[in-house]
């Protein structure tokens, strides 16, 4: 069952718009583990495995999975080529601003 889960997991994270949206609710929640995570799945799901990914991104092999490790702290470089090797481009939008009546 388990297996089945995660492959399902997997084919559903090789969609752009799918990886995207997940990302993105990543980010929302703001936790530096949560986006790391959500990183480490999309890059697992993909078809050519992290070796591709990191083929795609101009990252070496090594450094890709250092990088997505639980303790892994990437930097803005190389989180920018792990973007772009998903097929995914950053937006950065203005926070809500949350009034208050007075």
């Amino acid at each position: 069952m388990t297996r089945h889960v995660r492959a399902t997991h997997n084919k559903h994270l090789r969609d752009s718009e799918v990886a995207a949206e997940y990302l993105s609710e990543a980010f929302e929640d703001g936790d530096a583990a949560v986006i790391l995570m959500a990183l480490r799945n999309i890059a697992e799901a993909q078809e050519d495995g992290i070796a591709g990914l990191a083929a795609r991104s101009e990252l070496g092999r090594e450094s890709m999975y250092k990088m997505l490790s639980e303790k892994g702290n990437p930097k803005l470089s190389s989180f920018t080529k792990l973007i772009h090797g998903l097929g995914l481009k950053l937006k950065i939008e203005t926070a809500e601003q949350h009034s208050t009546a007075v």
